[in-house]
């Protein structure tokens, strides 16, 4: 029996403190898993793994027991005590690596790099028995926008074997915006990060790819949004992953805020994404 296609996610990941804490968007993501059809395996694109290699080249996690890292610092003993156990795929790995040779897309294979916290900390809450195999994808932050892009899209098989890409990043992210004010967890967002999500926004609903791709440059506030790209390479590769002939189709999960300035969205890709 064939498997269902899977639609592809983007999913702000926020502060690593979401694991913990009481938030509209930890409690969708707590929902989330039960929502989607179970997939065999995930493949996590996330802001925090980054191989910014000279022209762009992506690293695939190949380890069969990928550690849990706890690449952050200054919070809660409770946060570094967590794990994420879930286990790697080799051979999906090896698969990923053969689609993007055949879009002349470079990668590299990492046998001891594991999960890092914009990986296990929405799958801690998606998927919290952690029995779902699991593979990480870097981005490449001295890349483009299309490069990005064209990574999704090469990817985008795996939605037809049951595999669920999940680009991990955030819709909004200006940290030092953060630590200026320091508002608390549930402040309200200002006016330059809702103009800009919500034009975000619009723009999906208009199946406008190149104008999303170029957020930071056009939307209302996007450098503001995005003093570097990081969080907003993962967006692109989800979008890739779901695009088919029809063109893009996104659907807005989720939206909130925390701490002000950390937009929370959640997208779904693909024609699958209406059943979301």
């Amino acid at each position: 029996m064939p498997m269902r296609r899977l639609p592809s996610l983007f999913v702000s990941h926020g502060s690593p403190m979401m694991a913990l804490e009481p938030s509209p968007a930890r409690t969708f993501l707590a929902g989330l898993g039960a929502r989607l059809p179970r997939p065999r395996a995930i493949l996590v694109v996330s802001a925090h793994h980054d191989a910014a290699h000279e022209g762009g080249r992506a690293t695939v996690t190949v380890s069969p027991a990928p550690p849990t890292i706890h690449d952050f610092g200054g919070f809660p003993d409770e946060l570094f005590a967590m794990r994420y156990p879930a286990p790697g795929d080799p051979a999906l790995a090896k698969r990923i690596v053969e689609l993007l040779a055949d879009h002349s897309l470079t990668v590299s294979a990492d046998p001891e790099r594991g999960l890092d916290h914009g990986a296990w900390v929405p799958l801690s809450l998606i998927y919290p028995q952690a029995d779902i195999p699991v593979v990480q994808l870097s981005i490449a932050s001295n890349a483009s926008p299309e490069w990005h892009y064209a990574l999704g899209q090469a990817l985008a098989p795996l939605r037809d074997e049951g595999v669920l890409i999940v680009g991990s990043g955030s819709i909004t992210h200006n940290l030092r915006a953060f630590f200026q004010s320091r508002p608390p967890i549930g402040a309200p967002a200002p006016a330059w990060v809702r103009t800009f999500t919500d034009w975000v926004a619009d723009r999906f609903a208009a199946g406008a790819i190149d104008d999303v791709l170029h957020a930071v440059e056009r939307a209302p506030h996007g450098r503001d949004n995005h003093p570097t790209p990081d969080h907003i390479l993962p967006l692109f590769v989800a979008m890739g992953a779901g695009t088919e002939a029809k063109g893009l189709r996104a659907r807005r999960l989720h939206d909130s805020v925390t701490y002000a300035v950390l937009a929370m969205d959640v997208y779904a890709f693909g024609e699958e994404a209406a059943a979301v």
